[in-house]
């Protein structure tokens, strides 16, 4: 498989740069895996294409404002992109100017309020850097912080609960597992109306999710660990709805991750927590999950090399097709697909 096999052309007006408003109001576009066919719906029309005795997942994971714009100690703008925690207080990060930024300097956020001074680089380009903050880290990330949206995304958010999903309970992310993005309190309560149970598990979206994909042969790409949990209670769901005969519907690529990580091979999951750096291209068999709710993904991106693994590669990229003709809105806070 070749980079250039997941690349299709999307007009700049197709980029969705704020939400749908409400969320549901979204449009969804659903795609039959067995025969290709295309249907187009609202979002807030999902409980009719589910079934009862099936099981929806949801990724709780909620999005860290972990952007920090601040300045060198020695002058000069710096911005820091925090990733995932490590051991006392060192935390893996971007840089920007990363070439500007050397190791042991001091970068000063909020006043003082923060500060972070920049260790060495990884192998994979990002830096160790160790934070120093004045009270709690996330108390103060939430006063100076902003949420990492998509560089996409030309315009600060007006509210950032927008870039939450509803249920977001766990601090974490540092993307948002936008396909969730659709979903009010309402809908919720009518899919459970439907006869599903919800199934709540939690990958935090880090760098793994969203890195480019650089190199020709996909299968030499490697993501970076993410953190997840599966609960017993979400397990204990899915494994229900399996024995009954209904499907597991799963809400994003993350989740679809986090269950294919703790699939078995009868399609039952098991409780548990860790690291994923679970790459899932055309060819691999998924064991857990049996009907996907996603958004439109960026060309090249292991996001769409996922979706077109469940869905096929050209079936996907012909509906991709279709949607730009029928004016769909793209990426994060764009219009949605089922896939079923």
């Amino acid at each position: 498989m070749r980079l250039a096999d997941f690349d299709y052309v999307l007009p700049r007006d197709r980029i969705a740069q704020s939400p749908a408003a409400p969320r549901d109001s979204a449009r969804l576009l659903v795609l039959s895996r067995a025969d290709g066919t295309i249907a187009h719906r609202v979002f807030r029309d999902l409980p009719d294409a589910l079934r009862p005795g099936d099981a929806l997942v949801l990724n709780n994971t909620r999005v860290l404002p972990a952007r920090l714009r601040g300045r060198r100690d020695t002058g000069g703008a710096v911005e820091l992109l925090l990733l995932r925690p490590g051991a006392d207080g060192v935390w893996e990060a971007l840089v920007r100017p990363g070439r500007r930024v050397r190791e042991g300097q001091r970068l000063i956020f909020g006043n003082g309020a923060l500060e972070a001074t920049a260790g060495r680089r990884t192998p994979t380009g990002t830096r160790l850097v160790t934070l120093a903050c004045r009270g709690d880290l996330l108390t103060v990330l939430h006063e100076i912080g902003e949420m990492p949206v998509p560089p996409y995304i030309e315009r600060r958010l007006d509210d950032p609960e927008c870039y939450q999903t509803v249920y977001a309970e766990r601090e974490g992310a540092v993307a948002a597992p936008t396909a969730g993005l659709h979903f009010t309190q309402a809908l919720l309560e009518a899919v459970r109306a439907r006869g599903l149970d919800l199934a709540v598990v939690t990958l935090h979206v880090g760098l793994g999710t969203f890195r480019a994909v650089e190199v020709d042969d996909v299968t030499a790409h490697r993501m970076d660990a993410e953190w997840y949990e599966v609960p017993q209670a979400a397990a204990d769901i899915v494994n229900a709805a399996r024995a009954r005969g209904g499907r597991v519907v799963v809400v994003g690529t993350t989740g679809v991750r986090t269950l294919e990580s703790v699939a078995q091979d009868d399609g039952t999951v098991r409780p548990g927590s860790g690291w994923t750096e679970l790459f899932i291209t055309p060819g691999f068999r998924f064991r857990a999950t049996d009907a996907l709710i996603t958004n439109f993904h960026l060309p090249r991106t292991t996001l769409l090399m996922l979706v077109s693994a469940f869905a096929g590669r050209e079936r996907v990229l012909a509906a991709y097709q279709v949607a730009v003709r029928e004016g769909y809105r793209f990426y994060s806070f764009g219009d949605a697909m089922l896939i079923a």
